[in-house]
């Protein structure tokens, strides 16, 4: 199994949304980084990720998703109307996947980025590095136990 990080903006796609969306799971659509979309690709059935909000008051982790469908092509890059439309892509050739997420749990509390910095033990995590914006990460066991162990979930 392998952890990862997944950021989105509360106001476009939120936790809660997710907790009430059909059987709480969806698709990743949208994202646009050769980065994180070589991320998204790599991911298995049964990875976990911590759905993290970012550009919010306080940017946080606020829960745990599991992979249950595999990377497969966004359709939104076919579309002419979706704001993630990419003129370039090619539906032989398609650049932009998405895996499925479903909800697994909530925090009992956010577990906030400025407690992320004072954590022993996550001082390398890749959210805490300067200048890193990915939208999809990678963390690794150390990491993910010691954020569980930080702080209690919940269904």
């Amino acid at each position: 199994m392998h952890y990862w990080l997944i950021k989105t903006e509360p106001s476009t796609f939120s936790f809660i949304d997710l907790k009430n969306a059909k059987n709480r799971t969806t698709c990743w659509e949208g994202v646009r980084n050769y980065q994180a979309r070589n991320f998204l690709r790599s991911m298995n059935i049964g990875d976990r990720a911590f759905f993290y909000h970012s550009v919010a008051q306080p940017t946080a982790i606020i829960g745990i998703v599991e992979v249950v469908k595999m990377a497969y092509p966004d359709h939104t890059q076919f579309d002419p109307s979706s704001k993630y439309y990419d003129q370039k892509s090619n539906p032989d050739a398609p650049r932009w996947f998405m895996p499925d997420f479903r909800y697994l749990a909530e925090f009992s509390l956010p577990v906030t980025l400025e407690e992320l910095k004072k954590i022993p033990g996550l001082e390398k995590m890749e959210l805490l590095r300067k200048g890193s914006r990915l939208s999809v990460q990678p963390v690794t066991s150390a990491e993910w136990e010691i954020i569980l162990n930080f702080r209690q979930v919940s269904d």
